[in-house]
């Protein structure tokens, strides 16, 4: 059975993705609030993203994130977090980047990107479940070449007006089906969508 890849974001209601879950997590173009998830507690957020782990055996990431990822998780398998450190410390990990040079001293980390649609096609073949977390770029290039299989949002009741868009102004149309819409605790939405391949349809309305 050919395996799934699963992006997962937590965004604003006006669509910014850009660190969620802390003020240094990332600061271009002077963002000034990195953190801004954490004014909106949410049980029902969290027991969604443990159970996306459940069947979690691959992730993939793009560099920045990466960055983020090794810095922290490998520090934080013991305590509240132990289950989801454990997780991310033993399950390969994918890193999309250009630079052939780069360095990934976390353990079970491999580099991709010299050809993204052949290597993500050779991913679900060799996983059931491989899942990008954050990693803006990287999802605005899977979202526009469709290689994925499902988008995963957890829509927070906030409106920045500025940061990074999961789809921002010049992203390439495409068309999707919801497959499931939930309301959290807390103002959360959890919306999870998957692609649908062929060009965006235009008309008038009650013609």
């Amino acid at each position: 059975m050919t395996g799934r890849v699963i992006i997962d974001l937590f965004t604003t209601l006006d669509g910014v993705a850009q660190a969620p879950g802390g003020a240094e997590e990332d600061t271009r173009d002077g963002f000034p609030y990195g953190g801004w998830q954490a004014g909106y507690p949410s049980a029902a957020v969290g027991a969604s993203v443990t159970k996306g782990m459940e069947t979690l055996d691959a992730l993939l990431l793009g560099r920045r994130t990466y960055d983020i990822f090794a810095g922290y998780w490998p520090h934080h398998t013991t305590g509240p977090e132990g289950f989801i450190g454990q997780l991310f410390d033993r399950v390969p990990k994918y890193v999309a980047s250009r630079d052939a040079d780069i360095q990934l001293d976390w353990q079970g980390s491999t580099r991709i990107g010299a050809d993204l649609a052949s290597e993500i096609a050779a991913l679900r073949e060799k996983h059931q479940d491989v899942h990008v977390i954050g990693s803006i770029d990287l999802v605005q290039t899977l979202l526009a070449e469709q290689l994925y299989d499902e988008l995963q949002l957890w829509v927070y009741p906030v409106v920045l007006g500025q940061g990074r868009k999961v789809f921002p102004d010049g992203a390439a149309p495409s068309n999707m089906r919801l497959l499931s819409a939930d309301s959290g605790d807390g103002g959360t939405l959890s919306l999870r969508y998957a692609p649908v391949p062929g060009e965006v349809r235009t008309g008038t309305m009650g013609s």
